[in-house]
């Protein structure tokens, strides 16, 4: 009998899938009659600290502008192994810059690789980036369970 429910990953499964950076989607809430600003990013993973850093385009035209202490989701799904895989990251954004936590965010940023993804309309060396970083409150993942053969 075969079967396509999911099952939880656990810690080390999660560290290992997220690796030290990759792509995933980002939420942003809006008002609330409109949908999340939901956008793919590129992120780096600290597993030690069990953090995420983002490099955030920003700008006059961004939807994206005043991002720190927002609440968002981050999440990452792929197919590996014949078998989906997701994780689910909540919290809120902190600027990488905010007191207190400049050694600590340095630190993390040197254990990770956050992919430039070019996306952009216009070159990326004249786009405007920052770095965000997310301490999640919530961090989950899911596993598609093995198939009866």
């Amino acid at each position: 009998m075969a079967t396509d429910d999911s099952v939880e990953m656990e810690r080390d499964e999660i560290d290992a899938f997220l690796g030290s950076g990759g792509t995933g989607v980002l939420s942003l809430p809006t008002t609330a009659d409109e949908p999340p600003h939901t956008v793919p990013v590129s992120y780096g993973y600290d597993a030690e600290t069990r953090t995420f850093y983002f490099r955030l385009s920003v700008g006059a035209d961004s939807s994206k502008s005043d991002l720190a202490d927002r609440p968002v989701s981050f999440v990452v799904h792929r197919e590996e192994d014949d078998r989906w895989r997701s994780v689910v990251a909540a919290g809120r954004l902190e600027g990488v810059e905010e007191s207190g936590i400049e050694t600590e965010t340095l630190d993390g940023l040197d254990r990770v690789e956050i992919p430039l993804v070019d996306i952009f309309e216009d070159p990326t060396r004249v786009v405007s980036f920052e770095f965000y970083r997310l301490v999640p409150e919530d961090l989950t993942g899911r596993v598609e369970s093995p198939r009866d053969v």
